[in-house]
């Protein structure tokens, strides 16, 4: 049964699967490696897109196997490598100056997906007692090279319990997204704090770019998150107490978006996108991605 919709104001076409009911909500292709195609799949229960098919979880891996995937390497050369190192080098002292914040003192750390591991090494200058996990063997390696400790997933240390745990733009990786978050909740102390950022597929620029939208990167990205969902992944002993935008983002995926539909002026185009995106975020509070701030109760 097909009809047509103007679902947030796109004109996409509607497909409704009577045997799990969920809706195709855009198809989209893997721009980055496989240039495969996949169709996002949008729950109403849950508020969240999911992509469709989802690569076996010993396949998955090899989606992450390419060079121009950057939070893999710590490489600078060209333009997006190098607008993402900034970006990072920029982001990563909020981020310590966020868990400082939040939990008011220095503690243990987890953070999940640690890439190349800057963000915990910066955290551990500062006396945060620091763990993490990253299934990229390459990437791990870079990371245990500058002292940290590394593991490949979250049973390697599912016996310690942490202060504060961080996933920046990971939870849409995780394979057994309900079961994966329940795993992360028994891991938080009691008055601990849960940090996840993620992108936002009701933001501006995911409205502009549609199917080019480098933030849904599938398979990669398997799940795609929402103000609304992100209200109801997680139990109530996880209260939510604050909602932080990730400003760069819009840029940044702007860019890439435009890298993916070919344009020669990508920059000045991202830019303009990037900016408008922000601004009408202002009042929309849509914003390209989004850091969700969780307490969990004592």
């Amino acid at each position: 049964m097909h009809f047509k919709s103007s679902l947030s104001n796109l004109n996409i076409s509607i497909v409704i699967l009577n045997k799990n009911k969920r809706t195709v909500y855009i198809s989209t292709k893997d721009y980055l490696k496989s240039k495969e195609d996949f169709q996002l799949l949008f729950d109403s229960d849950k508020q969240i897109l999911i992509t469709s098919p989802q690569p076996d979880q010993d396949k998955l891996g090899s989606y992450y196997e390419d060079q121009s995937y950057i939070s893999h390497s710590d490489n600078k050369k060209g333009i997006v490598p190098f607008v993402y190192y900034l970006v990072k080098k920029r982001t990563i002292r909020k981020k310590t100056r966020l868990i400082n914040k939040k939990l008011g003192r220095i503690g243990t750390l987890l953070d999940i997906g640690i890439g190349t591991g800057d963000f915990i090494l910066s955290a551990k200058e500062q006396g945060w007692d620091v763990s993490g996990i990253e299934p990229s063997d390459k990437a791990r390696g870079q990371a245990s090279n500058k002292g940290l400790d590394v593991k490949k997933g979250l049973g390697d240390i599912s016996h310690k319990s942490y202060d504060v745990i961080t996933l920046w733009h990971v939870l849409e990786h995780l394979p057994g997204l309900q079961r994966t978050i329940e795993q992360i909740e028994s891991m938080l102390n009691p008055g601990g704090i849960l940090i996840v950022a993620v992108p936002n597929f009701r933001s501006f620029d995911a409205k502009h770019y549609k199917e080019h939208w480098a933030a849904y990167d599938v398979p990669r990205h398997l799940w795609h998150f929402s103000r609304e969902s992100m209200k109801k992944l997680f139990s109530k002993d996880l209260v939510m107490i604050s909602k932080l935008p990730m400003i760069f983002d819009s840029f940044y995926v702007s860019l890439l978006s435009e890298k993916y539909k070919g344009n020669r002026l990508a920059i000045p185009k991202a830019f303009l996108v990037g900016l408008w995106s922000n601004i009408s975020a202002w009042k929309t509070k849509e914003y390209s991605s989004l850091i969700y701030c969780f307490k969990k109760q004592i």
